[in-house]
């Protein structure tokens, strides 16, 4: 049977030409999860889909049909925040990136959709301050944490993964793909086993989005940079590439 559903909350992920006129969405919904749509005629100059359907603008769209790819119906720019610019455009679509790789479509997440809204407001408003920038950097591992948790890729952080050994508060402990959290070796980057705790307690939070960018951006010197090596190479490793597409995009142009 044919469904038809309005007013979804939604934020388009990627579009790709369909026709001389037309547009396949990958659109991510709060209700309905990740979904492809055909925006028919949305490449014509007259179309009201044209302005619209732009990344990171929070959109409420209509859709219908009972095939793989439904049929865009309706969309509009609920306001907020205008488009990120420059680094933090680029942050946005590895956002998008992550999303695309790691969600199966049809599977809703309507936590996930939230902390993505909240991550896209917080690049909206960056600035070249380096407080800032650290405030941005703080959210991108915030949604990196929570989107691994929700795809079932996160394990427990207050415990050892293989023996479920309680953390120590002093040690030190590394997140790897294949082990999960173990204790660390050599000089490889790790994190004192009470920011993991505290990390770990913060995803457990009413409103584990806020509470889990105010855990990271607590961290000490050296500990944010360690924890985004670590979580760079777990998504890195469950999205089977050495390097995300936008990541690499990010060095080609810093080495500009």
């Amino acid at each position: 049977m044919k469904r038809s559903i309005l007013h979804e909350p939604a934020f388009v992920l990627h579009r790709y030409d369909w026709s001389e006129s037309s547009l396949i969405l990958e659109v991510f919904t709060r209700h309905h999860g990740r979904i492809a749509l055909v925006a028919k005629g949305a490449k014509r100059p007259s179309s009201n889909f044209r302005p619209v359907l732009l990344p990171l603008q929070p959109l409420q769209v209509g859709f219908g049909g009972d095939a793989e790819i439904r049929t865009l119906k309706a969309a509009e720019w609920v306001g907020g925040h205008v488009m990120p610019t420059g680094e933090a455009l680029l942050s946005g679509y590895y956002l998008n990136e992550l999303l695309i790789r790691l969600l199966a479509r049809d599977d809703p997440h309507p936590s996930l959709f939230d902390a993505y809204g909240g991550v896209v407001e917080v690049l909206a408003t960056a600035r070249a301050e380096s407080a800032q920038a650290a405030v941005q950097a703080a959210a991108l591992r915030a949604f990196e944490l929570l989107l691994l948790r929700e795809v079932g890729l996160l394990p427990v952080l207050d415990a050892q993964t293989l023996t479920l050994a309680p953390l120590q508060p002093g040690a030190r402990y590394a997140l790897v793909a294949e082990a999960g959290l173990r204790e660390s070796v050599d000089r490889e980057p790790a994190l004192a086993g009470a920011l993991w705790a505290a990390l770990q307690a913060a995803l457990g939070d009413s409103a584990p989005f806020t509470a889990t960018l105010r855990a990271i951006a607590e961290l000490p010197p050296g500990a944010s940079a360690a924890l985004r090596s670590q979580l760079r190479s777990l998504l890195n490793y469950h999205c089977g590439v050495a390097s995300l597409r936008t990541r690499q995009l990010m060095r080609e142009l810093q080495d500009l």
